[in-house]
């Protein structure tokens, strides 16, 4: 097979290539098309649709961190720490609040995702007074692997109960789910956006529920910050968590945020506290006192390095604006979804997301018997997707780099790699990273 070659070389070529026109039109109009060029690309061949896992590099970060490691590092050396170090997990956290719809003291930058779930829950569930936490089975696995933590550690009664997903796994079962939503509950942790079906949760009706029965809601936002308009104030959330290494480009291993309600904060207590949590924590006494605000729930000292990155690759999304982000996301997994239906469907894939624009993030899942064998086939032709078992090949799209014509040759080259037969030289067995 030859993966290189030009869109409309296969059958039907004339559709293709009209289809191919009308998708370099829409890269044409595109308003935040110049956006691309702030990212480094590497092979212009190779089509990446893999942001919902890691974000590109944006070239102004390279130039950040060599500021960081020549001047603040090999220079400064530990002054550095009273030059903005010590300030970059909250000062982050503020650049981020408008696209959480938070008030800037209302997040900050530490840990991992699944670190700052189990802090955010351990402390929710010990102010509450219930001790029942309410999931779905859409959920990061992570986060449940967490959130069952959390009850065991707690014991005392407290227990996780993951509602099952409906029929097809690709959206809840919503009745089940607020059905759960009851008096016993103190906690309800879900995924905005569900990392394998890319379901976009309805989050007024969820916190509608939740305050009806005096529950309180932690969403993760993993996969849905930097490309789904977030109000969490507006939505009366109590805490969330995300990571900054997908749609944020902070970069492999960025740390990750967490948001506090203002009310929330001087009521909760982590159960993991630290030097960086705590009042004054060069003063070095051997009883803690919780910092004021949002960084009592810091722990140890940050990955300074990394949160610069952070920093960094919040710039572009800022400029951008998520409003003009959304737009365009909703445009690309549209036009996936089209050619779908126009060259896939009838090649025994089924649709794993979402029809709707407005239940739906900015990835897109295509399931196949054979996904695994097809996904990497597809590898090889030159496209990064990536796999979620058990049958999935995940697409995600990233407006601020992904072209509309990189969508169509994506599909164009899925179809040929099982129209040829390709995919049928790559066995089934699993790598460590799918």
């Amino acid at each position: 097979m030859n993966a290189r070659r030009p869109p409309g070389a296969a059958s039907g070529a004339g559709r293709s290539v009209r289809g191919r026109a009308r998708a370099e039109r829409l890269d044409a109009e595109d308003a935040i098309a110049a956006f691309r060029d702030a990212f480094v690309r590497g092979d212009e061949e190779r089509i990446y649709l893999d942001g919902n896992s890691l974000g590109r590099l944006p070239k102004a970060t390279r130039e950040r961190l060599r500021r960081a490691i020549d001047e603040e590092w090999g220079h400064d050396l530990v002054a550095s720490w009273g030059k903005g170090w010590f300030e970059a997990p909250r000062r982050v956290g503020a650049r981020l609040a408008p696209l959480i719809g938070a008030k800037p003291e209302q997040a900050a930058f530490g840990d991992s995702t699944t670190v700052n779930l189990f802090k955010l829950a351990g402390a929710a569930l010990q102010a509450h007074g219930r001790r029942r936490i309410v999931s779905d089975a859409m959920n990061f696995p992570s986060d449940l692997y967490a959130l069952s933590s959390v009850a065991r550690t707690l014991g005392g009664g407290a227990a996780l109960e993951v509602v099952p997903a409906a029929p097809g796994g690709v959206e809840p079962d919503m009745g089940r789910l607020l059905a759960a939503i009851d008096e016993d509950t103190a906690l309800v942790v879900l995924s905005h956006v569900a990392f394998k079906s890319g379901y976009l949760h309805d989050a007024e009706r969820v916190g509608a529920r939740a305050r009806e029965v005096g529950a309180w809601v932690l969403w993760d936002l993993s996969h849905s910050v930097g490309v789904v308009p977030i109000e969490l104030d507006a939505w009366d959330a109590a805490l969330a968590v995300g990571c900054s290494y997908k749609y944020l480009n902070g970069g492999p291993g960025a740390p990750a945020f967490f948001y506090v309600r203002a009310d929330l904060q001087p009521r909760l207590r982590s159960p993991v506290e630290g030097w960086f949590g705590r009042r004054g924590p060069f003063g070095f006494d051997l009883e803690f006192e919780p910092a004021d605000g949002i960084a009592r729930f810091l722990v140890g000292t940050p990955p300074i390095l990394s949160l610069l990155a952070v920093e960094t690759g919040l710039e572009a999304v800022l400029e951008a604006g998520i409003g003009r982000i959304r737009a365009k996301s909703e445009a690309l997994t549209a036009l996936l979804i089209e050619r779908f239906d126009a060259r896939l469907a009838g090649l025994g894939f089924r649709l794993g997301t979402p029809r709707e624009a407005a239940r739906r993030g900015s990835h897109v899942s295509l399931r196949h018997p054979d996904g695994y064998r097809i996904n990497r086939a597809l590898l090889a032709a030159g496209v990064v997707p990536d796999f979620r078992e058990p049958d999935a090949i995940r697409f995600g799209l990233a407006p601020l780099y992904t072209r509309f014509v990189d969508v169509f040759d994506a599909v164009e080259r899925l179809a040929e790699v099982v129209e040829s037969g390709a995919y049928r030289a790559y066995d089934d067995a699993r790598s460590a990273v799918t």
